[in-house]
């Protein structure tokens, strides 16, 4: 706050302030179970803007989930933190960033294999199975001790990127218009 008004933090030097091609949110909330259903809805909200159908909205929130217990379950097994969620829209896409500042891992290839988990009495390891099928893109980002990052993205069905679209010639009944 400057003297009363309230501005607006900085764009980021990556981000173009009012560029039409990007939207960008970012949340920051205690790494706790009850937080997990607020980050899918929330994610599924902002997914919306894009041409969804109600199925691939499911499929984001449980992506979504399955990242946001990840944090919850084994980023901090010492006491509380925080998860931080970025939600981005460019080039008619969802990207989403879900990152915590926890213990990390050493390996996060093996840590992505179905039924690998760091607590085997109360979870099944398929996190990053869930997550990987219904996204189009996953990347796991990790070390030990300095957290983990985890981005998805997803394209709605039968969209074409705009890169590759244009001024479309169309013939009656080709089904574009």
């Amino acid at each position: 706050m400057d003297g009363g008004v309230h501005r607006a933090p900085e764009a980021p030097a990556h981000t173009a302030r009012g560029a039409d091609k990007e939207n960008e949110i970012r949340l920051a909330f205690p790494a706790r179970s009850d937080n997990v259903a607020f980050a899918r809805t929330a994610v599924a909200v902002f997914a919306s803007r894009l041409d969804f159908t109600l199925d691939e909205l499911d499929e984001i929130k449980v992506a979504v989930s399955e990242a946001v217990s990840n944090c919850v379950l084994h980023a901090y097994p010492e006491g509380p933190g925080w998860v931080h969620i970025t939600m981005r829209v460019d080039d008619g896409a969802l990207h989403v960033t879900v990152s915590d500042d926890g213990v990390g891992m050493a390996d996060p290839e093996r840590c992505r294999q179905a039924g690998v988990t760091t607590r085997p009495d109360d979870c099944m390891g398929l996190g990053f199975t869930f997550m990987a099928e219904y996204m189009d893109s996953l990347t796991v980002q990790s070390a030990p001790g300095e957290g983990t990052r985890v981005t998805m993205s997803k394209r709605p069905r039968g969209s074409v990127p705009e890169e590759t679209s244009g001024p479309w010639e169309t013939e009656p009944g080709d089904g574009r218009s």
